[in-house]
């Protein structure tokens, strides 16, 4: 059963105060009396009243005075004040609303106003208390939705290669850092046999949970295994683009809108032969011992997006001591206050010193320049960083999954 709202009657003449009393009770509230404005303060500190029924000329605190200290007050609700004024005072009203007062009653005025003016302020008590208790549940939903990201999140990360690595005579470094709780982004990296090691990235377009949904189906589906089937059907050739056009059919659809773009190879750990398909996925940089940048691959379509579209393998020499940095595209995107692009030439010239940084330190830096141009801010996009460094010709001993 609802509670009867108090209301505090604020009045130092005595008469007067038990007849308003006496009209706001027949209306079915319950008074609190107070005969001066300290006293009436002190109740509105104590009690949950939330309309406060006050004379102007009162003693220790006048009506206006009442209302500027109340509305000082730290409340977690909101109290109406009505102040009640002589027929010669209507200049006090601009001050009293500039104090706070919501609104107003001239003594003697018929008890019908009286009761009108204390139902409008219930309305709007009980309204701001509707509104507070869905605010409640807002920010509880809220809470709740966040904690549930932050499960998803730490979920996505284990699906995540380790971020240090050595495979077959390769050195990995890999980082990711979501724009938002949950990330769009997916890469992986395993050894295929003795000397075949596969990887690739993906960038699922848009952001939020429902990137990561379809970024999470893609990360399990692509096991090492599936990869291997798509990719070796026939050893001596790998076929990169087998597995993206595999996916392209699974994810192409006339009800279906999501796409995602991606770059995937094989690496020979004897040839150095790398075998890859570049599905709209920003070119990877092919880094020299010597610091010189060459950007690998030309484009190619999304995948999931045309039904119909075909991809191409390419080839490279992966020589010993060079490397591969794969990035998606919030590396150049991100942008400053300014609004200005951190850029390929920015990106190129961190890239271009990974030789003296070294390929676990490469990914780190990367990071610090791009927090530094954004002056603190969190990404936009999703950031996926895969470094890959040719150490030694071959290395069948470590065949530990990235």
């Amino acid at each position: 059963m609802r509670c009867r709202l108090k209301v505090i009657v604020a009045e130092d003449n005595r008469l007067q105060r038990v007849i308003l009393s006496r009209m706001v009770e027949s209306l079915g509230y319950q008074v609190v009396v107070a005969e001066d404005g300290q006293e009436a303060l002190d109740l509105v500190r104590e009690t949950d009243a939330q309309i406060v029924l006050s004379d102007f000329h009162m003693p220790k605190l006048n009506g206006i005075e009442l209302t500027k200290k109340v509305r000082e007050l730290n409340l977690d609700h909101y109290v109406h004040i009505i102040m009640i004024t002589g027929r010669d005072e209507d200049d006090l009203r601009a001050e009293a609303l500039e104090a706070g007062v919501d609104d107003f009653l001239t003594k003697g005025q018929s008890p019908v106003l009286l009761k009108a003016r204390i139902r409008s302020a219930t309305r709007l008590v009980q309204h701001a208390e509707a509104l507070a208790e869905s605010n409640r549940i807002l920010r509880e939903t809220h809470e709740r939705l966040e904690q549930d990201l932050r499960s998803a999140a730490n979920a996505q990360r284990q699906l995540l290669p380790d971020i240090h690595k050595e495979i077959l005579g390769f050195r990995i470094s890999a980082m990711f850092v979501p724009s938002s709780f949950v990330s769009g982004d997916m890469f992986g990296c395993f050894p295929l046999s003795d000397n075949k090691l596969g990887f690739y990235a993906v960038d699922v377009s848009g952001h939020g949970v429902h990137a990561s949904l379809l970024s999470v189906a893609i990360g399990h589906l692509i096991t090492p295994e599936f990869f291997k089937t798509k990719v070796l059907e026939t050893p001596d050739l790998p076929d990169p683009a087998a597995l993206v056009s595999d996916l392209n059919h699974r994810f192409s659809g006339r009800d279906n809108d999501d796409y995602f773009t991606m770059f995937c190879g094989v690496i020979d750990s004897e040839t150095g032969r790398l075998e890859y398909c570049q599905a709209a996925y920003p070119s990877p940089h092919y880094v020299r011992p010597c610091g010189k940048v060459e950007t690998v691959g030309d484009g190619g379509f999304p995948v999931g997006m045309f039904p119909e579209a075909e991809y191409e393998n390419n080839s490279l020499d992966f020589e010993c001591g060079h490397s591969l940095v794969i990035c998606s595209d919030a590396v150049p995107e991100a942008e400053n206050m300014r609004g200005v692009p951190f850029g390929i030439d920015r990106m190129n010239g961190i890239v271009s010193k990974m030789p003296d940084l070294g390929i676990d330190e490469l990914p780190d830096t990367l990071v610090r320049a791009l927090t530094d141009w954004r002056d603190g801010r969190a990404l936009e996009d999703d950031l996926t960083i895969v470094a890959l460094e040719r150490t030694r010709p071959n290395d069948t001993h470590r065949r530990t999954q990235l």
